[in-house]
């Protein structure tokens, strides 16, 4: 099991690598194929992306990386007002042409379905595909979990995969009504509450790291 001495906090320099990584992670997925019907673009339309929001949590969230880069969690703090990040419409554009259409589309449903309610978001939890299935994306769901627990806060988070979300429900998540592109591929919201979240932490007591600021959206 990877410990939590493994995980990081990023820079701004490594937002690069860590939208690779995500792009990396996310390329198998249904709705992905949906997003970048290209596959010779997919990965570079993906990096392009995901590099606007990792800079952005680097600012408005946290951002949790495996010491050796095999794994990266990106959460965005919702317990206050987080703005768009800077020229959102043009970089999007940049980064997507001529899938703009469909990340706008994506971006709205996703809105429209995220809660109210204070909480922290977890937009991306990627692992390597040489690297998965060794217990780094719960390491680092365990990480954030206990700050979350230390503080009474929930999460939310949109899985990609039945899997996905399967794995998350073993970590207290529960689903919610889920949603759908347009070629029928489906997320899984999911919610983790924080009342149980505080019964267990209770349960199960956590030295806590010092907090740390550094921070397609959607888990895998």
């Amino acid at each position: 099991m990877t410990k939590p001495s493994s995980i990081s906090k990023p820079t701004y320099r490594d937002a690069g690598p860590i939208a690779e990584l995500i792009a990396e992670a996310f390329q198998p997925l249904d709705q992905v194929a949906w997003l970048v019907p290209d596959p010779e673009r997919r990965r570079e339309v993906l990096a392009a992306n995901f590099r606007i929001l990792v800079e952005h949590a680097l600012f408005f969230g946290e951002v949790d990386l495996m010491h050796d880069r095999s794994a990266v969690a990106v959460w965005f703090n919702r317990t206050r007002t987080v703005p768009p990040p800077v020229d959102y419409e043009r970089r999007l554009a940049d980064a997507c042409h001529p899938y703009t259409d469909r990340f706008q589309l994506l971006d709205k449903l996703f809105d429209a379905h995220h809660p109210t309610e204070p909480h922290h978001h977890l937009a991306f939890l990627a692992v390597s595909p040489n690297k998965q299935c060794a217990g780094r994306g719960t390491a680092l769901l365990n990480h954030h979990h206990a700050q979350l627990d230390h503080i009474g806060l929930p999460a939310y988070l949109e899985a990609s995969s039945s899997g996905s979300r399967d794995l998350y429900a073993r970590h207290g998540y529960q689903q919610r009504d889920q949603f759908h592109l347009p070629d029928g591929s489906a997320f899984y919201p999911m919610w983790r509450p924080a009342e149980s979240s505080a019964t267990n932490a209770s349960r199960h007591p956590t030295q806590l790291p010092g907090p740390g600021h550094s921070s397609v959206q959607g888990a895998t």
